[in-house]
C-alpha cells in the first residue's frame, strides 16, 4: 500500500485510536496466553511420564481450561473493539463523503453520475471498513503469532522450527505475485458495480419515459450487457482468489507434515521429549490458521487499498465556489433587493464561447423584472450566477452594491429564493415539500405561500389536502402542479430576491400572470427576476430584458419593444401567431 494510502488509512483511525490500541493489546494478550497453554501442556505430559497422578492432570486440565476461557473471553473483546473502529470509520466517511458533497457546485453533479456517487459511498467505504476492521485484526494476530510463537518454537528445537517454517518463503512469493492483479481485478469489479447502479438508477428515475417509448426490452438487454460485464469481472477474480488462496491453506498444511515426519525420528534420537513435541506441533498449527488466513486479508486489503482511491477522488474535489476569506456577513432582514450586473461574463469549462457576455444591467428593489430570448441565449446562465451555483469571477455581480462572491454564501442564498426550471419536489408531503426552507412554518404560512402561487385550491381537493404524500420527484402531480408547489416552497421563506427560471412553464399564461400579479402587490414587494418563453406573462413586469447569445439586446416596458424593431417584436409576432394557431 502506498504511503499516501496509509496516511489515510491512519487519518481514519486516528478519532477512534484509544478503542484500536485496547483491541490490538487485547490480541496480544490473546497470543500471550496461546502461547503459555501449549508450554503447560508440554510440561504435564513430561511431569506425568515420571509420576502419574490424577490430582496432577486435574490442576493441569482445570488450569487450561480457566486460560482457554479467559483468553475467548478476550479474543471475543478484541473483535467487538476492533470491529468496533471499523463501524466507527464507515460512519465517519459517510458522514464526510456526505458533507462533502453538500459543499460541491451543482456542475459537480452534471460532470459525475448520482449512481457512481452512491456505489463510493456505499460499497467502497463498506471495502474500508472491512480493511480497518478484519484485516487490522488478522494482521495483528498474524504478526503477534509469529513474534510470541517464533521464539518459543526456537527455543525448543531450532531445526524442527526451520523445516516448519520453510515452506513460508514460498507463500510470500505467492501473495506478491498475485498482488497487483487482485488489485487490478478488484479495481475492475468495483467500476462495473458503480456502472449497474447507474444504470439501475437511471431506469428507477425514468420508468414512465420507459414505457412511454416501449423501451422495456431495450433496456432489458442493457441490463443484461452490465449484468454479465460484472459477472465476469466476479468470475474472473473469484477464479484469481480460489487459485491464490487454497494454494496458500495447503503449503501452510505442509510444514505440519514435515514437522510430523522430522519430530517422530528426532523423538526416537532422544533430541526433544515427547511433551516438546507436542508443544512443537500445536505451535505449527497456530501458525497454520494465521498464514492460511492471509489470503482474506489479501482480500480485505485489495478492495480497501481500491476503495481508498475512489473515495478520496471524492474528497479531495476542492468546492469551486465557497466563501471568500473574510466574506462579509449580510442578514436577510436587511436586504433592499438592488441587484445589477457589470460585464459579467462567463463561459462554461470546454466552451468556446461565453454563455454571457458582457452582461450589464440594473434592478431595482421590488422591481419585477421579465428576461425573455431564444432558447440558447444564457437566461438560465444568468439565473444561476445569481446565488453563485456557477463560478462567477469578482466585481461583476452585486447585491445591495455588495460583490456577491465577497458576501458568505449561506447569507447570499438566504436573500435569493431561486425556482429552476426542473421543479424538484421530495417524496413526502405537500406541507413538508411547501416547508422545505423553513421546516417549522406554521400550516396558515404554508396556506399563504400556496395561495399565492394559485395551488392551493387544488391541494384541498386532494384526498390527504396538504399531507398527500407527492411520490419520488413529485410524481403524482401534474407538470404545472408541480412548478407551483416549487414556488410555494420559495415563496415561504420570504426572501427579499425572487428568481423564476422558467418555472412556470407549464401553467397556462393567465395563471402565470395572476401569480406575476400577486408578487408584484403588497407593502413588501420582492424583487422579481422572471425568466420565461411566456410573453403574456413577461408583458406585465415593470421592465423586460431581451437576451440573444450571451448579450442584453434590449430593454424597456412592453409597449417600448413593441414599437421598436427588433429581437421583441419577432419573438412578440411568433407568440401571437402560436396562440391563433392553438
Amino acid at each position: 500500500m502506498a504511503r499516501s494510502q496509509l496516511s489515510k488509512l491512519s487519518a481514519y483511525l486516528r478519532p477512534h485510536w484509544r478503542q484500536a490500541t485496547l483491541g490490538i493489546l487485547a490480541l496480544l494478550v490473546v497470543n500471550a496466553v496461546g502461547v503459555y497453554i501449549p508450554i503447560l501442556i508440554s510440561n504435564g505430559i513430561d511431569d506425568l511420564q515420571v509420576t502419574f497422578s490424577f490430582r496432577e492432570i486435574l490442576n493441569y486440565v482445570i488450569l487450561i481450561l480457566v486460560l482457554a476461557s479467559a483468553m475467548w473471553v478476550v479474543r471475543m473483546s478484541s473483535r467487538i473493539l476492533l470491529f468496533g473502529v471499523g463501524r466507527q470509520v464507515e460512519f465517519d466517511l459517510k458522514q464526510k463523503i456526505f458533507n462533502h458533497l453538500l459543499k460541491l457546485e451543482p456542475a459537480y453533479f452534471a460532470n459525475n453520475t448520482v449512481g457512481d456517487l452512491i456505489s463510493r459511498a456505499t460499497s467502497d467505504v463498506d471495502n474500508i471498513r472491512r480493511l480497518l476492521g478484519f484485516a487490522v485484526l488478522s494482521l495483528a494476530n498474524t504478526v503477534f503469532a509469529y513474534a510470541l510463537t517464533l521464539p518459543v518454537m526456537l527455543g525448543i528445537n531450532v531445526r524442527l522450527t526451520l523445516l516448519a517454517i520453510a515452506i513460508y518463503p514460498i507463500m510470500l512469493f505467492l501473495v506478491q505475485s498475485f498482488s497487483n492483479r487482485l488489485r487490478n481485478e478488484q479495481l475492475q469489479v468495483q467500476e462495473e458495480t458503480s456502472s449497474l447502479s447507474e444504470l439501475i438508477q437511471e431506469d428507477m428515475s425514468g420508468m414512465a419515459l420507459i414505457k412511454i417509448y416501449a423501451q422495456e426490452d431495450n433496456e432489458r438487454r442493457a441490463f443484461k450487457e452490465f449484468n454479465q460485464q460484472l459477472l465476469a469481472a466476479n468470475l474472473k477474480l473469484a477464479k484469481t482468489r480460489n487459485t491464490l488462496f487454497p494454494l496458500l491453506g495447503g503449503l501452510a498444511s505442509v510444514s505440519l507434515l514435515v514437522i510430523l515426519g522430522a519430530g517422530a525420528g528426532a523423538i526416537a534420537d532422544g533430541i526433544i521429549s515427547i511433551g516438546d513435541f507436542i508443544a512443537l506441533l500445536l505451535y505449527v498449527e497456530r501458525l497454520v490458521f494465521p498464514t492460511a488466513l492471509l489470503g482474506f486479508t489479501i482480500t480485505a486489503y485489495q478492495r480497501g487499498e481500491v476503495s481508498i482511491d475512489r473515495i478520496e477522488s471524492i474528497l479531495t474535489v476542492e468546492p469551486k465556489v465557497q466563501d471568500a476569506p473574510g466574506a462579509v456577513s449580510l442578514p436577510r432582514s436587511e436586504v433592499k433587493g438592488w441587484l445589477s450586473a457589470q460585464n459579467l461574463s462567463y463561459t462554461y469549462p470546454g466552451a468556446k464561447v461565453p454563455a454571457l457576455d458582457a452582461v450589464s444591467f440594473t434592478i431595482k428593489p421590488g422591481e419585477t423584472v421579465a428576461v425573455v430570448g431564444p432558447i440558447g441565449s444564457g437566461k438560465s446562465t444568468l439565473a444561476n450566477a445569481l446565488p453563485r451555483l456557477l463560478d462567477i469571477a469578482p466585481s461583476q455581480l452585486f447585491v445591495d452594491g455588495y460583490d456577491i462572491t465577497q458576501v458568505r454564501l449561506k447569507d447570499l442564498r438566504a436573500a435569493i429564493a431561486y425556482v429552476p426550471q426542473d421543479s424538484f419536489l421530495f417524496s413526502t408531503t405537500i406541507k413538508n415539500n411547501v416547508r422545505y426552507g423553513d421546516p417549522l412554518a406554521e400550516q396558515e404560512d404554508v396556506e399563504y405561500a400556496a395561495k399565492q402561487a394559485q395551488i392551493h385550491p387544488e391541494i384541498l381537493n386532494f384526498p390527504q389536502q396538504y399531507k398527500t404524500v407527492v411520490g419520488e420527484r413529485g410524481i403524482t402531480l401534474s407538470g404545472g402542479q408541480r412548478q407551483r408547489t416549487a414556488l410555494s416552497r420559495a415563496l415561504l421563506v420570504d426572501s427579499p430576491i425572487l428568481i423564476l427560471d422558467d418555472s412556470l412553464s407549464s401553467v397556462d399564461n393567465q395563471t402565470a400572470t395572476e401569480i406575476l400579479k400577486n408578487l408584484s402587490e403588497g407593502t413588501r414587494r420582492k424583487t422579481v427576476i422572471f425568466i420565461s418563453h411566456q410573453l403574456s406573462a413577461a408583458a406585465t413586469a415593470d421592465r423586460i430584458l431581451v437576451m440573444d447569445r450571451g448579450r442584453i439586446v434590449q430593454s424597456g416596458k412592453h409597449s417600448e419593444l413593441l414599437a421598436q424593431s427588433g429581437l421583441y417584436q419577432t419573438l412578440w409576432e411568433q407568440h401571437k401567431l402560436e396562440e391563433i394557431l392553438q
